[in-house]
């Protein structure tokens, strides 16, 4: 295999990776918890976009929980974005 070859095999690498970062920075994935009470929306790059909260998650007595259902969603949501980037990353 000559170099030019392996400069060209370089570049079509980079620009794969160019490619699926652009679509892992415009991809959103969903999280929940408390059978959906709480949504957490992140981007393919791990950067968190919204939290929604229906209203019957919340009780002033207990935001312990709410602040427990939150984090879990975040977390649900993270989890699948980083399982996307890895499939993205094993096609290459």
């Amino acid at each position: 295999m000559g170099m030019g070859n392996l400069q060209r095999m370089a570049q079509q690498m980079q620009q794969e990776m160019q490619r699926i970062e652009g679509e892992l920075r415009d991809a959103q994935v969903d999280g929940s918890s408390g059978g959906g009470v709480v949504k957490a929306v992140v981007t393919g790059k791990q950067e968190l976009v919204s939290v929604t909260i229906d209203p019957s998650a919340v009780d002033p007595s207990d935001v312990e929980m709410l602040q427990d259902l939150i984090v879990a969603a975040i977390n649900d949501a993270l989890g699948a974005s980083r399982r996307m980037a890895e499939e993205k990353m094993v096609a290459v």
